[in-house]
């Protein structure tokens, strides 16, 4: 089906129905579809280029902050040792003082226990 504008006769105005069949116009209607993709392909190597770009910091970011987790949690994975040998320690200088001193350490627990007692009451 011809959608061509006639004017009067059977003849279109231009006289041809293909205005791609005119060379000059072919050639510039090519150059600018040429132009178009030559953009276009610019545009996606730079795109590309920022992607990469992009993508490397956000993977060194993610390292970073992974080696930091990772020395964190070795430091604090220390303190439940380190409290259990505080504990030991208290507990084994108590027992030698109370071997040291056996009459003095049951006096002084019974003074104790007798001033709490005092201050309960009042």
């Amino acid at each position: 089906m011809d959608r061509s504008i006639t004017a009067g006769g059977n003849t279109p105005v231009g006289g041809s129905t293909n205005p791609l069949a005119n060379p000059a116009i072919g050639a510039k209607i090519e150059g600018a579809v040429q132009a178009a993709h030559q953009t276009v392909d610019r545009v996606a190597d730079k795109a590309t280029t920022q992607v990469d770009r992009l993508s490397g910091a956000a993977h060194q970011a993610v390292n970073t902050t992974a080696d930091a987790v990772a020395s964190a949690t070795e430091w604090a994975s220390g303190f439940p040792e380190q409290a259990k040998q505080t504990q030991g320690r208290i507990a084994e200088a108590a027992c030698a003082s109370i071997r040291a001193r056996p009459i003095a350490t049951v006096a002084g627990a019974l003074v104790v226990g007798y001033l709490l007692g005092r201050l309960m009451r009042s």
